[in-house]
């Protein structure tokens, strides 16, 4: 296959795959048989695709193979007469999105992916079940993928989802016609869509630094669910979160996708529309008690909102994880923490606390804690300790753009070049899925 035809592929099987999954799991009614569906249906692509050239539409074109696969798959099994009722919008012609279930009354949940996220965090489900299966369901990410965003071996990520898809075929959950009550699942359905906005705002392996399909993708669900439940706060604080983060995607790489930092992204580039976007949501979110959804999009206000770098209020960044490590007391957020005191208050205030998270557990196989207390030791003029750090990070680091970065700030020290302030990267993902027994 050539380049061209494998990135059109590629493109385009992440855009579609919940889609597909989607409509295959509307005609064969069984969540394991839609997967191999759309499995299937991409390798009918790597097969035809060099051969025939890539297609005008290649959504349209993985679509109809898939609706025609799962068509054949049901008759194929002998299933076709019980499901003709279900079935006959599609065998008609008419999308998957405007089909109705039986009685004529569309369902509440009338967008597909959301409805797929819905279905995946059933209630019988796990919590750590719901997510893996709406990682692989819905994002189309991997076992692999999925495995190193929960630092547990694929093989574990594997048995979750194989143990959920079976209990969803227990419960008889149906997808067509079935109307979960969101509000009953909105804790798990916010949990899922902010992991997937995590994995497309900073993937944690790969070439790229961003997944836009992942981050933006999950951004429109976020804004599906304030349209769906207006009085809920949460989903206004997510929507505000991702708003704000997203407002400045376009300056957070340069040139060859080299990763920018906060205080060398060109403000004037930010969205100003995802701004005021982010501004309304958290309003509305205020309404609510202060969670720790709520305080995360308090803090990605004060970036997105601060009229330079140099006008960003530290202080207030500091007391906002404060009152968040209150609900979230883990080394994640106290290292996101440990960076706002170090631009605060000096390197030498945050230093303590960066020695005792370097050798927590939670965090041992991660490079972030040595990549940030890098930086804090370059900044207090500790060459030999920021080298030390570098080189640790160098050795645990998977995403290329981070390593990319992480070497040349290596390569500086070892030239002696004293930095400017502020050059940490972006504050890693603080929120964690409530765990839930199961």
């Amino acid at each position: 296959m050539s380049d061209q035809a494998e990135a059109a592929l590629t493109a385009a099987f992440r855009e579609e795959w919940p889609r597909l999954i989607a409509a295959a799991l509307r005609i064969t009614g069984d969540l394991q048989a839609a997967e191999d569906v759309a499995q299937e249906t991409l390798l009918a692509a790597l097969d035809r695709w060099p051969l025939q050239g890539i297609p005008d539409r290649p959504g349209a074109w993985l679509m109809t193979a898939c609706r025609n696969r799962a068509r054949n798959l049901v008759r194929d099994a002998g299933r076709a007469q019980q499901r003709m009722a279900s079935v006959r919008p599609l065998l008609d012609g008419h999308s998957p999105a405007g089909s109705q279930p039986p009685g004529g009354e569309a369902p509440d949940i009338a967008d597909d992916r959301l409805r797929l996220i819905a279905m995946c965090c059933h209630p019988a489900l796990s919590t750590d079940g719901q997510v893996a299966l709406t990682h692989r369901m819905v994002a189309g990410l991997t076992t692999q993928e999925i495995a190193r965003g929960f630092h547990v071996p694929a093989a574990a990520i594997a048995q979750r989802i194989v143990r959920a898809k079976r209990t969803l075929r227990q419960h008889r959950v149906a997808f067509a016609t079935d109307d979960p009550d969101l509000s009953a699942r909105l804790a798990p359905v916010l949990d899922v869509i902010y992991l997937i906005f995590n994995e497309g705002y900073l993937p944690a392996e790969g070439d790229a630094l961003t997944r836009p399909d992942l981050a933006f993708e999950a951004r429109r669900l976020a804004c599906l669910l304030t349209a769906l439940t207006p009085a809920e706060p949460e989903p206004w604080a997510l929507r505000a979160l991702a708003s704000f983060q997203l407002s400045r995607w376009a300056t957070r790489s340069g040139p060859g996708g080299a990763l920018l930092t906060l205080d060398a992204q060109d403000r004037g580039q930010w969205d100003g529309e995802l701004i005021a976007d982010g501004i309304g949501s958290l309003e509305r979110a205020r309404a609510g008690p202060r969670g720790p959804l709520l305080l995360q999009a308090e803090l990605a206000a004060c970036h997105a909102t601060a009229p330079s770098y140099a006008a960003t209020d530290w202080a207030a960044i500091v007391a906002l994880y404060d009152e968040l490590l209150g609900f979230q007391d883990t080394p994640v957020v106290a290292l996101n923490r440990a960076v706002a005191v170090a631009m605060a208050a000096g390197p030498d205030a945050a230093l303590p606390v960066l020695d005792e998270l370097a050798g927590h557990p939670a965090l041992a196989g991660s490079h972030r804690v040595w990549a940030v207390r890098a930086e804090v030791n370059r900044r207090a003029g500790r060459t030999a300790a920021a080298r030390a750090d570098y080189d640790r990070a160098l050795e645990l680091v998977a995403n290329q753009a981070e390593r990319r970065y992480l070497s040349e700030a290596r390569r500086q020290v070892d030239e002696a070049a004293r930095p400017g302030p502020g050059e940490f990267a972006e504050p890693l993902p603080a929120r964690e899925p409530n765990q839930k027994k199961g």
